[in-house]
Protein backbone atom coordinates (compact mmCIF):
# COMPACT_ATOMS: atom_id res chain seq x y z
CA UNK A 1 0.00 0.00 0.00
CA UNK A 2 1.29 3.40 -0.85
CA UNK A 3 1.75 6.29 2.03
CA UNK A 4 0.00 8.87 0.98
CA UNK A 5 2.34 12.47 2.61
CA UNK A 6 0.61 15.35 3.40
CA UNK A 7 2.43 18.98 2.59
CA UNK A 8 1.10 21.58 4.48
CA UNK A 9 3.69 23.98 3.81
CA UNK A 10 5.20 24.80 1.13
CA UNK A 11 8.64 24.22 2.92
CA UNK A 12 7.44 20.55 3.71
CA UNK A 13 7.33 20.11 -0.49
CA UNK A 14 10.61 21.88 -1.04
CA UNK A 15 11.90 19.10 2.37
CA UNK A 16 10.96 16.76 0.43
CA UNK A 17 12.27 17.08 -3.51
CA UNK A 18 15.56 18.22 -1.99
CA UNK A 19 15.17 21.60 -2.95
CA UNK A 20 16.55 24.68 -0.83
CA UNK A 21 14.61 26.51 1.50
CA UNK A 22 12.01 28.62 -0.05
CA UNK A 23 12.48 32.32 0.14
CA UNK A 24 9.75 32.89 1.00
CA UNK A 25 7.11 30.93 3.08
CA UNK A 26 3.61 31.64 1.12
CA UNK A 27 4.91 31.40 -2.63
CA UNK A 28 8.15 29.71 -4.68
CA UNK A 29 9.20 29.34 -7.93
CA UNK A 30 10.85 26.17 -8.88
CA UNK A 31 12.91 25.14 -11.22
CA UNK A 32 11.94 21.72 -12.27
CA UNK A 33 14.91 20.60 -13.65
CA UNK A 34 15.85 20.78 -9.97
CA UNK A 35 13.32 18.68 -7.81
CA UNK A 36 14.49 15.31 -7.28
CA UNK A 37 11.97 12.97 -6.09
CA UNK A 38 12.93 9.74 -3.12
CA UNK A 39 14.78 7.33 -5.87
CA UNK A 40 14.21 4.70 -2.88
CA UNK A 41 10.61 4.44 -4.33
CA UNK A 42 8.40 3.49 -7.85
CA UNK A 43 5.51 5.27 -6.86
CA UNK A 44 4.74 8.55 -4.65
CA UNK A 45 1.44 9.45 -3.33
CA UNK A 46 0.46 13.15 -2.00
CA UNK A 47 -2.04 15.87 -0.31
CA UNK A 48 -0.96 19.37 -0.63
CA UNK A 49 -2.76 22.53 0.91
CA UNK A 50 -1.72 25.04 -1.56
CA UNK A 51 -2.43 25.87 -4.96
CA UNK A 52 0.53 24.34 -7.83
CA UNK A 53 1.14 25.47 -11.19
CA UNK A 54 3.00 23.58 -13.24
CA UNK A 55 4.61 24.48 -16.29
CA UNK A 56 6.43 21.48 -17.37
CA UNK A 57 8.77 19.57 -20.35
CA UNK A 58 10.77 16.74 -21.36
CA UNK A 59 9.43 14.70 -18.70
CA UNK A 60 9.35 10.90 -19.50
CA UNK A 61 5.82 9.46 -20.79
CA UNK A 62 6.60 6.88 -18.01
CA UNK A 63 5.30 9.41 -15.54
CA UNK A 64 1.87 8.45 -14.83
CA UNK A 65 -0.70 10.90 -12.89
CA UNK A 66 -3.20 8.59 -11.45
CA UNK A 67 -4.16 6.09 -14.17
CA UNK A 68 -3.39 8.24 -16.90
CA UNK A 69 -0.06 8.69 -19.12
CA UNK A 70 1.23 12.05 -19.63
CA UNK A 71 3.62 12.73 -22.58
CA UNK A 72 5.59 16.35 -21.39
CA UNK A 73 7.64 16.46 -24.76
CA UNK A 74 6.17 19.91 -25.37
CA UNK A 75 5.16 22.61 -23.27
CA UNK A 76 2.26 21.76 -20.87
CA UNK A 77 0.57 23.39 -18.33
CA UNK A 78 -1.75 21.92 -15.37
CA UNK A 79 -3.27 23.42 -12.49
CA UNK A 80 -3.77 21.65 -9.07
CA UNK A 81 -5.71 22.92 -6.26
CA UNK A 82 -5.18 22.78 -2.19
CA UNK A 83 -6.09 18.87 -0.94
CA UNK A 84 -5.96 17.31 -4.34
CA UNK A 85 -4.77 13.81 -4.50
CA UNK A 86 -1.52 13.49 -6.47
CA UNK A 87 -0.08 10.11 -7.39
CA UNK A 88 2.95 9.49 -9.45
CA UNK A 89 4.70 6.39 -10.74
CA UNK A 90 8.37 6.87 -11.48
CA UNK A 91 10.43 4.62 -14.34
CA UNK A 92 13.26 4.52 -12.41
CA UNK A 93 15.29 2.85 -15.51
CA UNK A 94 14.27 5.74 -17.50
CA UNK A 95 16.44 8.89 -17.63
CA UNK A 96 15.28 12.13 -18.19
CA UNK A 97 16.19 15.73 -18.54
CA UNK A 98 12.82 17.37 -17.23
CA UNK A 99 12.46 21.10 -17.31
CA UNK A 100 9.75 23.77 -16.33
CA UNK A 101 8.34 25.30 -13.41
CA UNK A 102 6.40 25.02 -10.36
CA UNK A 103 4.61 27.81 -8.70
CA UNK A 104 3.68 27.26 -5.46
CA UNK A 105 1.04 29.26 -3.74
CA UNK A 106 -0.24 28.97 -0.16
CA UNK A 107 -3.88 30.01 0.43
CA UNK A 108 -2.96 32.21 2.95
CA UNK A 109 -0.95 34.26 0.64
CA UNK A 110 -4.09 35.15 -0.96
CA UNK A 111 -6.12 35.43 2.35
CA UNK A 112 -8.70 38.83 1.91
CA UNK A 113 -8.02 39.36 -1.21
CA UNK A 114 -9.88 39.81 -4.38
CA UNK A 115 -8.18 36.70 -5.98
CA UNK A 116 -8.93 34.85 -3.02
CA UNK A 117 -12.12 34.40 -3.68
CA UNK A 118 -12.08 34.48 -7.16
CA UNK A 119 -9.65 31.53 -7.66
CA UNK A 120 -12.61 29.57 -7.57
CA UNK A 121 -13.68 30.60 -10.66
CA UNK A 122 -10.80 29.16 -12.63
CA UNK A 123 -12.49 25.54 -13.24
CA UNK A 124 -8.81 24.55 -14.82
CA UNK A 125 -8.33 23.99 -11.04
CA UNK A 126 -10.76 21.11 -11.31
CA UNK A 127 -9.56 19.67 -14.10
CA UNK A 128 -7.23 16.26 -14.83
CA UNK A 129 -4.03 16.32 -14.88
CA UNK A 130 -4.15 14.32 -18.36
CA UNK A 131 -6.51 16.90 -19.29
CA UNK A 132 -3.73 20.20 -18.96
CA UNK A 133 -2.95 22.61 -21.47
CA UNK A 134 -1.19 22.25 -24.47
CA UNK A 135 0.98 25.58 -25.13
CA UNK A 136 2.62 26.74 -28.06
CA UNK A 137 6.59 28.41 -28.07
CA UNK A 138 5.27 31.67 -27.68
CA UNK A 139 2.17 30.83 -25.11
CA UNK A 140 4.96 29.27 -23.28
CA UNK A 141 7.57 31.96 -23.37
CA UNK A 142 4.68 34.38 -22.61
CA UNK A 143 3.98 32.40 -19.30
CA UNK A 144 7.70 31.61 -17.85
CA UNK A 145 8.22 35.48 -18.49
CA UNK A 146 4.95 36.94 -16.09
CA UNK A 147 6.77 33.27 -13.42
CA UNK A 148 9.89 34.80 -13.64
CA UNK A 149 8.49 38.65 -13.08
CA UNK A 150 6.38 36.91 -10.04
CA UNK A 151 9.78 35.47 -8.64
CA UNK A 152 11.74 38.47 -9.36
CA UNK A 153 8.95 40.57 -7.14
CA UNK A 154 9.07 38.33 -4.36
CA UNK A 155 13.08 38.57 -3.84
CA UNK A 156 12.83 41.66 -4.37
CA UNK A 157 13.05 43.55 -0.74
CA UNK A 158 9.28 43.42 0.02
CA UNK A 159 7.16 46.59 0.47
CA UNK A 160 3.30 47.47 1.08
CA UNK A 161 3.14 47.41 -2.26
CA UNK A 162 4.54 43.60 -3.27
CA UNK A 163 1.51 41.60 -2.20
CA UNK A 164 -0.95 42.85 -4.43
CA UNK A 165 1.78 43.15 -7.44
CA UNK A 166 2.71 39.44 -7.20
CA UNK A 167 -1.08 38.94 -6.91
CA UNK A 168 -1.84 40.93 -10.08
CA UNK A 169 0.89 38.99 -12.20
CA UNK A 170 -0.47 35.94 -10.47
CA UNK A 171 -4.31 36.68 -11.24
CA UNK A 172 -3.17 37.83 -14.85
CA UNK A 173 -1.08 34.25 -15.54
CA UNK A 174 -4.34 32.48 -14.88
CA UNK A 175 -6.31 35.10 -17.49
CA UNK A 176 -4.10 33.91 -20.23
CA UNK A 177 -4.40 30.37 -19.17
CA UNK A 178 -8.13 30.67 -19.95
CA UNK A 179 -7.48 32.07 -22.69
CA UNK A 180 -5.00 29.55 -24.10
CA UNK A 181 -7.43 26.62 -22.63
CA UNK A 182 -10.17 28.13 -24.96
CA UNK A 183 -8.17 28.33 -27.77
CA UNK A 184 -7.61 24.61 -27.30
CA UNK A 185 -11.09 24.09 -26.81
CA UNK A 186 -11.83 25.37 -30.28
CA UNK A 187 -8.60 24.05 -32.24
CA UNK A 188 -9.55 20.39 -30.87
CA UNK A 189 -13.31 21.01 -32.27
CA UNK A 190 -13.63 17.58 -33.98
CA UNK A 191 -12.61 15.76 -30.54
CA UNK A 192 -15.29 18.20 -28.61
CA UNK A 193 -18.07 17.74 -31.04
CA UNK A 194 -17.20 14.00 -30.70
CA UNK A 195 -17.56 14.14 -26.73
CA UNK A 196 -21.30 16.18 -27.03
CA UNK A 197 -22.28 13.06 -29.38
CA UNK A 198 -21.04 10.98 -26.99
CA UNK A 199 -22.79 12.94 -24.06
CA UNK A 200 -26.40 12.42 -26.18
CA UNK A 201 -25.93 8.56 -26.59
CA UNK A 202 -25.28 8.94 -22.58
CA UNK A 203 -28.38 10.42 -21.87
CA UNK A 204 -30.61 8.68 -23.85
CA UNK A 205 -29.02 5.47 -22.40
CA UNK A 206 -29.94 7.00 -18.71
CA UNK A 207 -33.27 7.80 -19.70
CA UNK A 208 -34.30 4.69 -21.77
CA UNK A 209 -35.27 1.62 -20.44
CA UNK A 210 -36.20 2.59 -17.16
CA UNK A 211 -32.89 3.41 -16.35
CA UNK A 212 -34.07 6.79 -14.25
CA UNK A 213 -36.60 4.46 -12.16
CA UNK A 214 -33.80 2.14 -11.39
CA UNK A 215 -30.54 4.51 -10.48
CA UNK A 216 -31.93 8.35 -10.41
CA UNK A 217 -31.33 11.49 -12.25
CA UNK A 218 -27.87 11.16 -13.76
CA UNK A 219 -25.22 13.60 -11.64
CA UNK A 220 -22.69 15.81 -13.91
CA UNK A 221 -20.11 13.74 -11.56
CA UNK A 222 -21.32 10.16 -13.21
CA UNK A 223 -21.60 11.70 -16.34
CA UNK A 224 -18.25 12.92 -17.00
CA UNK A 225 -16.88 9.36 -15.26
CA UNK A 226 -18.75 7.46 -17.81
CA UNK A 227 -17.37 9.95 -20.44
CA UNK A 228 -13.37 9.38 -18.65
CA UNK A 229 -13.22 13.02 -18.57
CA UNK A 230 -13.35 15.56 -14.89
CA UNK A 231 -16.77 16.88 -14.74
CA UNK A 232 -15.13 20.65 -14.77
CA UNK A 233 -13.13 20.08 -18.12
CA UNK A 234 -16.46 18.17 -19.13
CA UNK A 235 -18.81 21.49 -18.70
CA UNK A 236 -15.85 24.07 -19.92
CA UNK A 237 -15.93 22.01 -23.19
CA UNK A 238 -19.70 22.02 -23.31
CA UNK A 239 -19.85 25.57 -23.51
CA UNK A 240 -17.43 26.16 -25.93
CA UNK A 241 -19.24 23.04 -27.85
CA UNK A 242 -22.97 23.96 -27.12
CA UNK A 243 -22.73 27.33 -24.99
CA UNK A 244 -24.40 24.92 -22.30
CA UNK A 245 -22.72 23.35 -19.26
CA UNK A 246 -23.17 19.50 -18.45
CA UNK A 247 -26.36 20.51 -16.05
CA UNK A 248 -27.84 21.95 -18.67
CA UNK A 249 -27.42 19.74 -20.99
CA UNK A 250 -29.02 16.94 -18.52
CA UNK A 251 -32.06 19.24 -17.81
CA UNK A 252 -32.77 19.77 -21.42
CA UNK A 253 -33.05 15.83 -21.47
CA UNK A 254 -35.42 15.96 -18.89
CA UNK A 255 -37.25 18.45 -20.57
CA UNK A 256 -37.65 16.68 -23.71
CA UNK A 257 -38.60 13.49 -22.39
CA UNK A 258 -40.97 15.67 -20.20
CA UNK A 259 -42.89 16.70 -23.42
CA UNK A 260 -42.64 13.36 -24.81
CA UNK A 261 -44.71 11.98 -22.00
CA UNK A 262 -47.19 15.33 -21.70
CA UNK A 263 -47.94 15.04 -25.26
CA UNK A 264 -48.43 10.88 -25.84
CA UNK A 265 -49.41 9.60 -21.80
CA UNK A 266 -52.56 9.82 -19.87
CA UNK A 267 -50.26 9.82 -16.87
CA UNK A 268 -50.37 12.55 -14.38
CA UNK A 269 -47.46 14.87 -13.85
CA UNK A 270 -47.07 13.55 -10.35
CA UNK A 271 -46.17 9.88 -12.28
CA UNK A 272 -44.23 11.82 -15.06
CA UNK A 273 -42.19 13.42 -12.72
CA UNK A 274 -41.31 10.23 -10.86
CA UNK A 275 -40.99 8.45 -13.67
CA UNK A 276 -38.13 11.03 -14.59
CA UNK A 277 -36.50 10.49 -11.18
CA UNK A 278 -38.10 13.38 -9.18
CA UNK A 279 -38.87 12.83 -5.35
CA UNK A 280 -41.35 15.76 -5.11
CA UNK A 281 -43.30 16.81 -8.62
CA UNK A 282 -43.29 20.38 -7.32
CA UNK A 283 -39.51 20.24 -8.25
CA UNK A 284 -40.00 18.61 -11.55
CA UNK A 285 -43.05 21.98 -12.56
CA UNK A 286 -40.78 24.39 -11.55
CA UNK A 287 -37.73 22.90 -13.60
CA UNK A 288 -40.49 22.85 -16.07
CA UNK A 289 -41.72 26.38 -16.02
CA UNK A 290 -38.15 27.70 -15.57
CA UNK A 291 -37.00 25.99 -19.15
CA UNK A 292 -40.49 25.87 -20.93
CA UNK A 293 -42.10 29.93 -19.50
CA UNK A 294 -45.22 27.57 -19.20
CA UNK A 295 -46.48 24.56 -16.63
CA UNK A 296 -46.53 20.66 -17.45
CA UNK A 297 -50.74 21.33 -17.63
CA UNK A 298 -50.41 24.29 -19.67
CA UNK A 299 -48.49 22.26 -21.97
CA UNK A 300 -50.61 19.62 -22.27
CA UNK A 301 -53.19 21.55 -22.66
CA UNK A 302 -51.88 22.81 -25.96
CA UNK A 303 -52.10 19.67 -27.62
CA UNK A 304 -56.24 19.31 -26.82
Amino acid sequence: MINTFRFKTISDFHKYCNLPKPEHPLISLVDYSNVNYPTDTKEIKWIQEFYSIGLKRNVNEKFNYGQQKYDFDEGVLSFIAPNQVLQIQINQNVEVNASGWLLLVHPDFLWNTKLGKSIKKYDFFGYAVNEALFLSKKEELNLEQLLKSIQQEYQSNIDKFSESIIISQIELFLNFAQRYYERQFITRKINNHQILAKLEELLNLYFDDNGILDNGIPTVTQIANDLNLSPNYLSSTLKIVSGQSTKQHIQNKIIEKAKEKLSTTDLSVSEIAYELGFEYPASFSKLFKNKTNISPIEFRQSFN
